[in-house]
């Protein structure tokens, strides 16, 4: 599996933007998807994962209510919906998927990254 993120960029505080990530492989599928983020000293953090079917998913409370990730399985693709920004959003974000049906929580069961994308907001 190889996972693309795109859409990232530079956006004001309170203004949102949309993250996908796009995978190779139908395998992609079955898989659990989680959006990491990364600020500049600080550690990979999970954001948010969502199960292989969309009906579950898991956030943060540091996004809740203004994150939402989804997925279309159809075009072997994740979003993330990011709404309300905040400077403290402004990190790398990366997409991992885990050979797993339900919700990962843990890091070190993703087992496929994506380039990361970078979002930055100002104030």
């Amino acid at each position: 599996v190889q996972l693309q993120a795109s859409g990232g960029g530079l956006v004001q505080a309170g203004g949102s933007l949309r993250l996908s990530c796009a995978a190779s492989g139908r395998a992609f599928r079955r898989y659990a998807v989680g959006w990491f983020r990364q600020a500049p000293g600080k550690e990979r953090d999970l954001v948010t994962a969502i199960n292989w079917n969309g009906d579950s998913t898991y956030y943060a409370d540091s996004v809740k209510g203004r994150f939402t990730i989804s997925r279309d399985n159809a075009k072997n693709t994740v979003y993330l919906q990011m709404s309300s920004l905040k400077p403290e959003d402004t990190a790398v974000y990366y997409c991992a998927a885990a050979n797993y049906i339900g919700i990962v929580e843990v890091t070190s069961k993703y087992d496929y990254w994506g380039q990361g994308t970078l979002v930055t907001v100002s104030s």
